[in-house]
């Protein structure tokens, strides 16, 4: 992208993130609003950007929204694009849950929970086939994905545990390595 956006597109694009992820998936919104439709960024950048906001305390959205923002705008571009992604948002929980308290008895509520829920699960996974396929090549990633995902989510393994043990590993094998004259 040769412009930057301005800070009304950033607060705009963030609050279509939030609005389209409503119910999970941001994640997946994100890439696909950040990297395929504005081109803001690529899929690399997109990645390093998520793992060190979901690695860093506070919302993970939150922190990719400062992320871009100061990226595109500094300060006022981080505060625009946080504006944006909770904004309209926190307005429309604050109407849903007074609906909630009003009617959750009603077993129609709990099937649309539900299948929301659904709906965030498959927007997840497929942000991770589709990255997945660009950044899990070779072995030594594939190995590494796969120890974080047993170690984590399947034993449930506080992720700074998990970190402690594999970021040392990941940083000696990325690292660049001396060419030879």
């Amino acid at each position: 992208m040769s412009e930057r956006p301005s800070l009304t597109a950033l607060a705009r694009t963030f609050n279509q993130i939030a609005l389209a992820s409503f119910g999970g998936g941001l994640s997946a919104w994100s890439r696909e609003i950040l990297v395929v439709k504005k081109q803001w960024m690529e899929d690399g950048e997109f990645l390093s950007a998520v793992t060190m906001c979901r690695i860093l305390p506070g919302a993970n959205q939150i922190n990719l929204a400062v992320f871009v923002g100061v990226k595109f705008r500094g300060i006022p571009g981080a505060l625009a694009a946080v504006f944006g992604l909770t904004l309209v948002p926190v307005l429309i929980v604050l109407a849903l849950a007074y609906f909630y308290f009003q009617f959750h008895q009603v077993p129609a509520v709990a099937g649309i929970l539900k299948g929301a829920a659904a709906a965030a699960v498959a927007l997840t996974l497929s942000m991770v086939f589709k990255t997945g396929k660009k950044c899990l090549v070779g072995l030594v990633p594939l190995l590494l994905f796969l120890a974080v995902f047993l170690m984590n989510g399947i034993f449930r393994w506080p992720l700074l545990a998990c970190l402690s043990l594999l970021a040392p590993l990941a940083l000696a094998w990325a690292w660049p390595k001396k060419l030879k004259p």
